[in-house]
């Protein structure tokens, strides 16, 4: 065979051996142990349907993780995910289930690091340069802190569940722009809100690749489903309920979330 040809041929043979191997991992992760990490976002806060054992974690039987547990059947499930959940709560209280055996984990954190919840009030309550203001204290963080607070996330993850392939769910933009369906927060706060959204989820989305994880990026899934799109997958401000302001609903948990996980086990 003239050598061309040989490298063309050893390149397919390496190809084909790589597709098969991953094909083997993915069904490994959908078979064997999942474990479910991180916040709200990944408890189900804002789709109901809450765990009544789990308390103010509210984990949702709506959630995306276990929704996906539901139709793939893996050989155990643990939902670790909590609200309000930061960094170093999922190193200090969600870790325990991950082990060897270990095949698939889910995982969304950053937020609330960041200071979600109070960038979403600040916008509500304040002037544009005070939302402004907040947004550019909270992208700081993003840049100054969060990446080494991730890392140690991530490491601990790989530490302790080495074998286990790793999804990391990213944020939604919160609004659609440039419409006449939206009354409330002006142009400027929106505009500033979901630049804050594509900040934080670019940093998280480099800090999972740099440790070989996949990164689920919600903002595609969700494009044409957000605040002031006429068919919103999230929650706006709700005075009475305001745990779940500005999180997804049981249809961007089903649709908006499910998905990336279904795609990328």
């Amino acid at each position: 065979m003239r050598r061309p040809r040989l490298v063309a041929y050893v390149t397919s043979l390496f190809l084909a051996v790589g597709i098969a191997l991953t094909g083997a991992s993915a069904a490994q992760a959908s078979t064997g142990a999942y474990v479910a990490l991180g916040d709200s976002y990944s408890s189900g806060v804002g789709s109901g349907s809450y765990i009544s054992s789990s308390g103010d974690c509210k984990r949702s039987t709506k959630a995306y993780p276990y929704l996906w547990q539901g139709s793939h059947a893996p050989s155990s499930f643990s939902f670790m995910a909590c609200s309000g959940a930061v960094t170093t709560d999922v190193i200090n209280n969600q870790l325990g289930a991950l082990n060897s055996s270990t095949s698939l984990v889910s995982i969304s954190v950053g937020g609330n690091d960041a200071g979600f919840a109070d960038v979403m009030t600040n916008c509500v309550t304040s002037s544009d340069s005070g939302c402004l203001s907040r947004i550019a204290t909270a992208k700081a963080y993003v840049d100054s802190t969060l990446p080494g607070r991730l890392d140690a996330v991530y490491n601990a993850i790989s530490s302790k569940a080495p074998s286990a392939r790793v999804v990391v769910l990213g944020y939604p933009r919160f609004y659609k722009l440039n419409t006449t369906l939206c009354l409330g927060l002006s142009e400027t706060k929106r505009s500033a809100i979901n630049g804050a959204a594509d900040y934080i989820d670019t940093a998280i989305a480099k800090r999972a690749a740099n440790h070989g994880f996949a990164f689920g990026d919600t903002r595609s899934t969700f494009s044409g489903h957000e605040l002031c799109s006429g068919d919103s997958w999230l929650h706006s401000v709700d005075w009475l309920n305001i745990g779940e302001s500005y999180h997804p609903t049981a249809a961007g948990q089903s649709g908006g979330y499910l998905p990336l996980l279904n795609s990328l086990a």
